[in-house]
């Protein structure tokens, strides 16, 4: 049986918590930020968990 490859443009985007839940950065925070409110640009700053279950399958699989 050969190896399973993990999918690198999956390893850039998700890490595992110790715990086993996906993180993950929110969108729109990499430009045309000054259009931005600052509470918005601080609210999209954290990082967010993955909560729907078939995506969390699918990222784990790509994870390895």
């Amino acid at each position: 049986m050969p190896k399973n490859k993990t999918h690198s443009g999956a390893k850039k985007r998700f890490k595992l918590t110790g715990s086993g839940k996906i993180k993950r950065q929110q969108a729109n925070r990499r430009h045309y930020l000054e259009h931005k409110s600052s509470r918005l640009t601080r609210r999209l700053a954290k990082d967010q968990i993955v909560t729907t279950k078939g995506d969390e399958r699918r990222i784990k699989k790509m994870l390895g």
